[in-house]
């Protein structure tokens, strides 16, 4: 993509690192992520940032073994925001002193001596969320000390002849109240830029992209799953190449209640070129036994491009494999920055096998959920599809702890569908990110009628998030969750128990598996 104006975060491996670019765009300018070991002068020149961004990260400064980022870059005379780590990483490459100390975890009260340009318009005291061990003790000469707290006597700095900034605390966190005040007053404050990235603007430039990456005498097959993205992925490719591109639904027997025949009719009123498969009885043979929640994953994506392979070979000229993949997935599957762990597999980030002979399509694999929903309503598509929560591609097996097995798919697809209707009947539905049932393999002992009954424990999970990078378990009034648990138990057989989920992300991810 062409972006007139962008912010660099340069990731040092801190887990925090897409929620500040996440950030960033709310505020909306455009942000990209270049891992520490990429992050040279000549390609941040090439970039032509307002501002770079130095990220947190769980190494210590001062060890010959840490990452370091080019010192060519401070002389850029670009506005340099460190965080975390980052901060930590500037007071010591200017010759400041970091040490390993206590730390300071979870909230503390910002002191702020001198508010600059980086702290107008906040207190003389703030709340911030403080994770570290390390602390600057010392800024580097030419360097004056912004803000304090009663552990960190440093917690922010500015060197007073360049813009260069450093903050120990996380304003990307929503437990920092003023974070986001923080974060643009650097951006337009201190980088001087414009409110410009709005995705939906760019649907013209992805459909050109698409244009000129697909020869006219090409083809291009779309795996569809009737979610937002996958979905929005084939309007794009379509708008751009019309009916060469062919899109595939896969039943692969894992989907939510009624949902292979809503998205087979949603999909050819989009007036999609569209292949149905049912295949629902070779995916669930290939997981009979597994328990393994990767193994699970895996069996699924390398079960999908059989699928594909299996319709590609009678598709003339068909040369690409267009697919949903949207910035989270990249990130959960450890594709993106240096010494980012892997989470869980993906399907759609896999790679294909060589064997396909097919090129890789993924418009949108730089944007984030709320971004994809904001170009699938400037595309024209129906609520029903923009505002679906989303569902993983291994489908229901995710929300199955341990083997795969038709009573255990009975119960998980009733009970989220209950969860998703009483959710709607409250008017709730759209207000939370996702919504659903899980169930494992324990079991609880229950009372039917006046017999002892043992039966299977439903997990709601029920989370609120922005862009599935943080999530927090969503405060669901008594009496739906008291109807949630009485539906469930006395419509699905063999269910004696219902419990809610109440821990964030992270901790926890929203899936279970």
């Amino acid at each position: 993509m062409k972006i007139k104006e962008l912010v660099v975060i340069i990731d040092f491996g801190g887990q925090y690192t897409h929620l500040i670019a996440r950030r960033v765009r709310q505020l909306n300018v455009y942000s990209e992520i270049v891992p520490y070991d990429r992050a040279d002068v000549e390609t941040i020149k090439r970039m032509n940032p307002k501002g770079i961004i130095l990220s947190g990260g769980p190494r210590s400064v001062y060890l010959s073994n840490s990452p370091k980022v080019d010192r060519c870059i401070f002389s850029l005379g670009v506005p340099i925001l460190g965080i975390c780590y980052g901060h930590q990483l500037i007071a010591y490459m200017f010759g400041g002193k970091v040490i390993k100390s206590k730390g300071e975890y979870g909230r503390a009260i910002l002191k702020i001596y001198d508010k600059d340009d980086l702290f107008q318009g906040l207190d003389d005291r703030e709340v911030v969320w403080m994770s570290h061990r390390d602390s600057v003790i010392e800024v580097p000469k030419g360097f004056k000390v912004l803000a304090s707290t009663e552990v960190t006597p440093i917690a922010a700095f500015k060197s007073e002849v360049l813009p260069i900034y450093g903050i120990q605390f996380h304003p990307e966190v929503i437990h920092t109240p003023k974070g986001l005040r923080i974060l643009s007053n650097f951006l337009f404050k201190v980088c001087k830029c414009k409110p410009t990235w709005k995705p939906a603007d760019l649907v013209p430039q992805l459909i050109e992209e698409i244009k000129k990456k697909v020869k006219p005498d090409e083809r291009v097959l779309c795996a569809v799953s009737g979610g937002v993205d996958s979905t929005t992925t084939a309007v794009l490719v379509h708008k751009a190449i019309g009916d060469r591109l062919v899109a595939v639904f896969v039943d692969h027997g894992l989907l939510r209640k009624g949902e292979p025949e809503f998205v087979v009719n949603t999909l050819r009123r989009l007036g999609l070129n569209l292949i149905h498969v049912d295949a629902r009885k070779r995916f669930l043979d290939k997981l009979k036994g597994v328990s393994d929640p990767e193994e699970k994953r895996k069996i699924i994506g390398n079960e999908f491009i059989r699928v594909f392979e299996e319709v590609a070979k009678k598709i003339p000229n068909l040369r690409w494999l267009a697919q949903g993949t949207i910035y989270p997935d990249v990130i959960e599957s450890g594709r993106i920055g240096a010494g980012s762990a892997r989470i869980k597999s993906h399907h759609n980030v896999g790679g294909l096998p060589k064997s396909m002979k097919l090129k890789l399509l993924e418009p949108l694999r730089y944007f984030y959920k709320d971004e994809v929903r904001e170009i699938a309503r400037s595309l024209g598509l129906p609520d029903e599809i923009v505002k679906r929560h989303p569902f993983p591609g291994p489908g229901l097996a995710v929300r199955i702890i341990g083997e795969v097995n038709e009573e255990k798919l009975r119960i998980v697809r009733e009970a989220s569908a209950i969860v998703e209707e009483e959710l709607k009947e409250a008017g709730l539905y759209d207000k939370v990110w996702q919504a659903f049932a899980v169930v494992g393999d324990d079991k609880w002992v229950g009372v039917v009628g006046d017999e002892r009954k043992v039966g299977y424990i439903v997990i709601v999970r029920i989370v609120e998030s922005i862009d599935a990078m943080t999530a927090d378990w969503v405060r669901i009034p008594y009496n739906i969750l008291d109807k949630i648990s009485r539906r469930i138990t006395s419509e699905l057989e063999n269910v004696t128990m219902v419990t809610y989920a109440i821990t964030s992300k992270p901790p926890s991810t929203i899936e279970p598996c």
